[in-house]
């Protein structure tokens, strides 16, 4: 029994020094090549140790969103925003105890001027469905405020586009196909699509690249197509196309889009027929007329003055030609893939872009005609409040409906390794999205968002969300205290001169003279 047992000591103190003198050996080598390599200063200079920096730098975004930062440090999205979102997705109550964690100091903070008499309880505020182009041959009743903006097949996962699909059709919300085709997997659940064409065409483009007549009556031939949106700009890259890393193209991808296996799918900057705003309102009504369908346009703006054009064109030329929406990008928008200067500095700010495409629309009489669609950052009731305020008729949504899905903002959207399996092709990673429960928490989210944003309507004191108004909401200054929303923006019934003076420069006064005066 002792030789046992003296044997297996032995072979447990061979066992480490072995193991000790691979370490040594593995040791030795990484110091070789540190010291050796011309690349990296720190390892060249530090051998080994200097290879933890890489390692903690990868680890510490992650090490600060769990253990370090507030709730409401962290962006693009804090810790509030993804766990209320996580919560309404989960059906969960969202009352909270003992006070808001919200800074109300903060400059831009919204805050909604509550009634000081506000309707009973059996009053409660409801959504009316609001149609969108009424001179189209199949005009579209939306029935809900919120939506769910474009995700492409291809940026985001086959299940994860299963469950959009599944959840908007639970919520009776429309779904926007984003610029990479329409898959089966959009069309599987049966919910209202909003196809949107992209520079590039995908999925209505012939053998050159062309927009082909063909391939949109395709498409508009299926019922659960209800409207096109052609995508001119977005704001997390707007200036340049679609970006989709050869990592995320597999067959069906590539088929469905008309791609090469093996490359990345870029997608030119602009429409390359569309050079005016002419060009775009005869494109428009091109595809309404072989579609049969409303068709809007999406974009991020960097200034007001050139959008005078195109509402002195749509006078000029009758409002039959107008773009039945307009999608308003902010430039804090989102995407898969795009590169930081356009992320970090180009584009409006939804807070501005969203009032001077409002403001453009009613100036040029056209409140009834024009649906305004705002995108950017809006997750939660608060910020479609906001936005409805502010004349937007509808508000769409894409990260929202990621952390519906599961998302845990790892920012790994531009490579194939996301963790849940929203924005990956990896089989084994999508194993962790199982279609069958996130369409209940697609559906749960957007019911929440809706709701809310019916009780902020009721408690300032209207009957229908869209009666809310810009006096309606006051927004906090650099010195903490809040002005009115109109006194900073005045509505266009109040004047051109008290718009003029609210936007503090004459260049938009005389345009607005100009466009008032075609």
């Amino acid at each position: 029994m002792m030789g046992w047992a003296t044997a297996a000591l032995e072979a447990l103190a061979l066992a480490f020094v072995f193991v000790i003198g691979v370490g040594f050996l593995v040791v030795l080598v990484l110091f070789v090549l540190d010291r050796t390599q011309t690349g990296d200063a720190i390892r060249r200079n530090y051998p080994v140790i200097g290879r933890f920096r890489g390692l903690f730098t990868e680890l510490g975004e992650f090490f600060r969103q769990y253990f370090f930062a507030m709730d409401r440090e962290e962006m693009p999205f804090n810790r509030a925003q993804r766990n209320w979102v996580y919560r309404a997705a989960e059906g969960k109550g969202n009352t909270v105890a003992f006070g808001s964690t919200r800074n109300l100091t903060v400059p831009g903070t919204p805050i909604f001027m509550n009634a000081v008499f506000p309707p009973l309880d059996d009053q409660y505020a409801s959504t009316e469905p609001m149609m969108i182009g009424p001179y189209c041959r199949e005009p579209y009743s939306a029935t809900s405020i919120f939506h769910i903006s474009g995700m492409s097949y291809g940026a985001i996962s086959k299940p994860a586009v299963q469950a959009l699909s599944r959840g908007a059709k639970r919520a009776g919300i429309w779904l926007n196909t984003g610029e990479g085709g329409l898959s089966p997997y959009h069309l599987e659940g049966g919910c209202d699509i909003v196809f949107q064409i992209g520079t590039a065409k995908f999925g209505v483009r012939d053998e050159a690249g062309n927009l082909s007549d063909e391939k949109l009556r395709e498409v508009a031939a299926h019922p659960e197509v209800k409207m096109f949106e052609i995508k001119l700009s977005q704001g997390a890259k707007p200036g340049k196309g679609g970006i989709l890393p050869s990592a995320k193209i597999d067959e069906e991808v590539s088929r469905i889009r008309g791609v090469p296996l093996g490359q990345d799918a870029i997608s030119p900057n602009r429409h390359r027929e569309v050079d005016d705003f002419d060009d775009l309102l005869d494109l428009m009504g091109r595809i309404r007329e072989v579609t049969g369908k409303p068709v809007g346009f999406k974009t991020c703006i960097g200034s007001a003055d050139p959008w005078f054009d195109l509402f002195k064109r749509i006078k000029e030329r009758g409002e039959e030609c107008a773009p039945d929406f307009i999608t308003v990008d902010g430039g804090e928008g989102g995407t898969g893939a795009a590169p930081m200067p356009l992320i970090d500095l180009v584009g409006l700010p939804l807070r501005e872009a969203l009032i001077r495409m409002v403001d453009l629309r009613d100036l040029a009489g056209l409140h009834d005609r024009i649906r305004i669609v705002a995108a950017g950052k809006l997750v939660a009731p608060g910020d479609v409040a906001w936005a409805i305020c502010l004349g937007a008729d509808f508000v769409t949504s894409a990260r929202g409906f990621m952390f519906s899905l599961g998302c845990i903002q790892a920012l790994k959207c531009n490579k194939n390794t996301c963790p849940t399996g929203i924005t990956t092709h990896d089989p084994h990673l999508q194993k962790g999205l199982v279609v069958t429960e996130k369409d209940k928490r697609v559906a749960a989210y957007a019911r929440s968002v809706a709701s809310e944003v019916e009780t902020i309507a009721h408690s300032v004191g209207v009957a229908e969300p869209r009666l809310m108004r810009r006096r309606h909401m006051r927004v906090v200054q650099d010195d903490g205290t809040s002005v009115q929303m109109n006194e900073l923006h005045p509505s266009v019934h109040l004047g051109l001169e008290g718009i003029a003076r609210a936007r503090g420069y004459k260049q938009f006064e005389d345009a607005i003279r100009r466009l008032e005066a075609s």
